[in-house]
């Protein structure tokens, strides 16, 4: 929210899920989370963009542990919904956004807009529309999840985008190996994308590890992220064709540059170097497998 109201991007959702913060973040954390943040959400947005143009938008796309993502309104905006956007969260976490969506005009009209047929299924912990079905359930559970999705009409012959940011490293490495070939197994077509943590065995990332320690947040699944290589193994040897994984510096440099430039003078930020471990610190990595060649 914060970055968005500085100008990192675009995003006219996003207050009607999250309060604006009262005070500003100091300005190494600001420069270095947010432009961070802009890295995530371009990186993740340009894969998922490529995967609804090469399919058409005949295609549907299950965000894994969404939160109060934004994207089902902002690929409305832009023509480019999928046939299904499925959204998955703990029912506490779906309940406070289907609350959000049922008080907020802005966010409930464009669902009904998408949506034909009969009436719109909705009630404390799930939302079923033509379009989007948000479903509260637990990732670690995946022939719970594969029941709630079927009946919100999930079709598993239909080209599938499955998307997680920083939600695996909560998962123990078996969990998310049972969900990793969950989704390769279920699907003919099928892409995976996971952001998250990546070189976290040097100083840095124990600082890191130690930092979200002290907050009460353990990272369960964080031996996975001990580098490039560790993060593609695990996409392969649990049922995927292909994988690959670049770091979010590599991302940050592949990013049109006149918009890094403009986001750049958004604010001032001397410590570079802290702000290049950071970014090597996270990392983008993609899967697929693919029986129709897409």
């Amino acid at each position: 929210r914060f970055a968005v109201s500085v100008g990192y991007w675009e995003d006219p959702y996003i207050q009607y899920f999250v309060r604006q913060a009262k005070e500003r973040k100091a300005p190494e954390i600001n420069r270095g989370k947010l432009a961070r943040y802009y890295a995530r959400v371009h990186g993740v947005s340009y894969l998922i963009k490529a995967f609804l143009k090469k399919t058409e938008c005949n295609c549907q796309i299950v965000n894994l542990g969404a939160g109060m993502d934004t994207l089902f309104w902002r690929l409305k905006d832009e023509n480019l919904l999928p046939k299904k956007y499925f959204e998955v969260d703990f029912p506490m976490i779906v309940a406070r956004k289907i609350h959000n969506i049922k008080s907020k005009p802005p966010l409930s009209k464009p669902i009904m807009e998408s949506h034909s047929g009969d009436s719109l299924l909705i009630d404390s912990h799930s939302l079923d529309s033509t379009r989007y079905s948000i479903v509260g359930a637990d990732l670690r559970f995946s022939s719970d999840l594969e029941e709630k999705l079927k009946k919100h009409n999930l079709d598993i012959h239909l080209p599938t985008l499955l998307v997680a940011e920083c939600v695996l490293v909560y998962m123990t490495p078996q969990q998310s190996a049972n969900l990793l070939k969950w989704a390769a197994s279920t699907f003919p077509v099928v892409m995976f994308i996971n952001y998250e943590q990546v070189n976290m065995t040097d100083r840095f990332g124990q600082i890191m590890i130690e930092n979200l320690q002290r907050r009460q947040c353990n990272l369960a699944g964080v031996e996975v992220c001990r580098s490039l290589d560790s993060q593609r193994e695990r996409l392969l040897l649990n049922g995927w064709e292909t994988a690959r994984a670049i770091d979010m510096m590599k991302v940050y440099s592949f990013l049109p540059q006149a918009d890094v430039k403009r986001i750049e003078g958004l604010e001032f930020l001397d410590e570079k170097e802290l702000f290049e471990q950071l970014m090597q610190h996270y990392c983008i990595c993609w899967a697929s497998k693919d029986s129709s060649n897409l």
